[in-house]
């Protein structure tokens, strides 16, 4: 399987290298990183100050041609009537997208004495793991340490782990 990276905006080369590294190790796939694309404009609400996250996607799978592919993105993402979202995928679909907006809290809530850097790192593979994962037909799981464990703010996906429990690795391999 081959999965493109597509940043959306101006993503750091070591988010893209994190993102990479995470989804060659968990999903021991080939992992190309494509040219940068612009922002979709149009995606913009002006009213809520952020972009509709869908719009992401077809961006990026608009531009390249690997059997998934994730655009990642700097800008805060919404979907529907979500205040924000780290990232969207469709279940069993060929793209997502993942926001590094508001993975880029200063600490991870005690949870260790690791620098901010490193806390945001973890964060992004994390999130570029369980959002593949949904274009790969899992759904969220019920276990707090497993990637497909809904998060819906950084605490969660501070506590959860960048793998897949064992009943999500048997099921995607």
């Amino acid at each position: 399987m081959r999965v493109d990276i597509v940043p959306v905006g101006d993503v750091p080369a070591h988010v893209k290298r994190q993102a990479s590294s995470s989804l060659r190790s968990v999903y021991d796939c080939e992992v190309v990183v494509a040219s940068e694309q612009d922002v979709p404009t149009a995606a913009y609400d002006e009213a809520r100050s952020q972009y509709r996250a869908a719009e992401f996607i077809d961006t990026a799978t608009r531009a390249t041609s690997g059997d998934k592919t994730i655009a990642i993105t700097p800008h805060d993402l919404f979907y529907r009537r979500r205040n924000y979202v780290f990232g969207l995928a469709y279940l069993d679909g060929r793209g997502c997208v993942v926001s590094t907006y508001r993975l880029q809290t200063s600490s991870d809530g005690g949870f260790s004495n690791r620098s901010s850097s490193d806390v945001f790192d973890d964060r992004v593979r994390k999130e570029v793991v369980h959002e593949l994962g949904h274009t790969l037909g899992l759904e969220h799981c019920d276990n707090n340490r497993c990637a497909m464990n809904f998060s819906p703010t950084v605490r969660e996906v501070d506590r959860k782990e960048e793998n897949l429990c064992g009943s999500c690795q048997r099921t995607v391999f």
